[in-house]
């Protein structure tokens, strides 16, 4: 019996190893396919290191859609999962310029960090960099990792003082939170008194921002330029990658980008509607541009500044045709007021404002949706008689500048803050 028995056992057990080893094949062979999926996305050639930006872009999308399953299931809002995750890998990135003194402190209010060099070299006053992070208006740790030592990198190269505001984000605010935040900040910095504190000479003081940081800085430098109670001005403004409008999701940049990493042409949108705390249902209207339709309510004059068919040259715009629809969604544009707010959309504002703001220099990048955000700024700049530094990066893509810095470097991040540093330097 025993004899007879031992081959039944050995056979199931035999036959319980071969299931799971057939289980493990078959999971092998799932997450096989799923790290091809993740990893494996067609990128053009003439993009900065296109392998490596595959795995940063892979990891994204990992973080992205386990922040959606979190949120599906009720567990966090998947934007406080994508934070928590972009803060422990900024917390990564080695600290450095150590002779750089930091200071964190508030400006009426809002979280700042001044950076300044521990000895002033210079004779006489310094200029300064007022600073806004990027991230879709929610996400971002300004005070650690890459933009630590991007503004590090400022303050020594320049001699300068620079200031990063941590304004608040969404989910927790909304707009024109944001924007009211680097308002006050900057207002507050801009005075005398303030300018006397850190050694700056008022005359020389600059506004900087990246993607909606630069949306940001755009609409702050309006605000400023053209508000007669702020006795202190901008001198420059530099303006990377920056996100401005939101009325055209089908420009030839978002239809040529649309599944370029790490900005896709729906994730925009999305950041786009939590930032004016509108409904997220809304997003394929939009990128249907059903909220610009023929039969909506949009003045001939927000038209014409979106035209970018007249304002872009063909070698830009290549074969691309603009997308407007003869019917739309109605009542978009009245649901979501700050799509038409210039204070959102700064790309939106007419010529006396434009008029006011000061010297530009603007970046962008050929494999980025908002490449032509960039470059219909520099031609509305232009014809309101501002002097405007165009500078334009045929390897570039969007956030490249954050991977300027260990452990993701990319040569084209590298040479992109090489480029505006110098620029401020011979400007500022």
């Amino acid at each position: 019996m025993a004899a007879r028995s031992e081959p039944r056992r050995g056979g199931g057990g035999g036959g319980r190893r071969g299931a799971c080893a057939k289980l493990l094949c078959v999971w092998s062979v799932c997450s096989a396919l799923s790290a091809a999926y993740l990893l494996y996305l067609p990128l053009p050639s003439a993009l900065s290191e296109p392998l490596k930006l595959m795995v940063v872009a892979a990891a994204f999308r990992g973080v992205s859609q386990a922040a959606d399953i979190g949120q599906s299931l009720g567990l966090v809002h998947h934007i406080r999962l994508i934070n928590t995750v972009v803060t422990g890998f900024e917390s990564l990135v080695p600290l450095d310029y150590e002779h750089i003194q930091t200071e964190d402190t508030e400006f009426s209010g809002v979280q700042v960090r001044v950076y300044q060099p521990s000895v002033n070299t210079q004779d006489g006053l310094r200029g300064a960099v007022v600073f806004f992070h990027g991230g879709g208006w929610s996400l971002g740790a300004p005070k650690l990792g890459s933009y630590d030592l991007l503004c590090k990198k400022m303050a020594s190269e320049l001699k300068a003082v620079v200031v990063t505001v941590d304004y608040r984000m969404a989910p927790d605010v909304r707009f024109p939170v944001q924007f009211e935040d680097c308002l006050q900040a900057s207002r507050f910095f801009l005075q005398s008194e303030v300018l006397q504190l850190y050694s700056v000479d008022p005359q020389r003081v600059a506004v900087c921002g990246d993607s909606a940081g630069g949306n940001l800085a755009a609409a702050v430098a309006q605000q400023i330029g053209r508000d007669n109670s702020t006795a202190g001005k901008f001198k420059l403004q530099v303006l990377i990658y920056p996100v401005l409008q939101a009325l055209d999701f089908n420009t030839a940049s978002y239809q040529q980008n649309q599944k370029i990493p790490i900005l896709y042409r729906e994730l925009m949108a999305h950041y786009w509607l939590e930032y004016l705390g509108a409904d997220p249902e809304l997003v394929h209207l939009l990128l249907l541009n059903n909220h610009t339709a023929h039969d909506q309510e949009l003045a001939d004059p927000h038209r014409a500044k979106l035209d970018w068919t007249r304002v872009l040259p063909k070698d830009v715009t290549k074969h691309y045709k603009p997308v407007i629809p003869a019917t739309g969604s109605p009542g978009i544009l009245q649901r979501v007021p700050g799509l038409l707010d210039v204070r959102a959309a700064p790309l939106l504002a007419d010529l006396e404002a434009l008029r006011s703001a000061p010297r530009a220099y603007i970046m962008t990048g050929e494999h980025d949706v908002l490449r032509d955000d960039g470059l219909m700024y520099v031609r509305r700049l232009q014809q309101a008689g501002v002097s405007v530094t165009s500078r334009h990066y045929e390897d570039g893509f969007h956030g490249c500048v954050s991977f300027a810095f260990w452990p993701s470097y990319f040569a084209v991040g590298i040479r992109a803050v090489d480029d505006y540093i110098a620029w401020l330097r011979d400007h500022l």
